[in-house]
């Protein structure tokens, strides 16, 4: 299994900001949250890893991505100075999920992600563009031990 560890990510801006997303819980699912100073506990983005067992004996694979998106103050406050504290206006979901037949191979599982991720990642008409390398070596998916590849190939959850 994968030890749980910080995870960085980077967003889309302009000027990419990374993001380090700490080890919350793995119980009963593997949890991260960041710990940006000056953000309230519901405005911190959260990362889960779920495992779900199928009554068909397949197993169904998920990993969750919230992005809170806080309020912008537009006042100065009241006229005895307090500032209401900000708020979640809304948060960005985002979920992968894989559905691993018991009969499937670490390789099948490692195929499927790997072709679901290219096109995430911008597959187009031209070989090789997108927006990011996807030049890994052979087998490099089935190999990897990255969490989310670990979690999605292996169905190794994080502890």
């Amino acid at each position: 299994m994968s030890a749980m560890t910080n995870l960085l990510v980077k967003d889309d801006a302009s000027t990419p900001v990374e993001y380090t997303f700490a080890p919350v819980t793995d119980t009963p699912n593997p949890l991260w949250r960041t710990i940006m100073g000056g953000v309230p506990l519901l405005g911190q983005m959260r990362l889960q890893f779920t495992a779900d067992a199928l009554k068909s004996g397949d197993t169904k694979l998920s990993i969750k991505t919230e992005v809170p998106v806080m309020e912008t103050l537009g006042a100065s406050g009241t006229a005895s100075g307090y500032i209401a504290p900000p708020k979640v206006a809304y948060t960005m979901v985002c979920i992968t999920t894989l559905f691993a037949p018991a009969r499937s191979t670490n390789m099948d599982r490692a195929n499927a992600i790997k072709i679901h991720l290219g096109v995430l990642q911008g597959a187009s008409s031209s070989t090789g563009s997108g927006t990011l390398n996807q030049a890994v070596a052979g087998n490099g998916f089935v190999n990897s031990t990255l969490p989310a590849l670990d979690f999605f190939v292996k169905a190794l959850k994080p502890n």
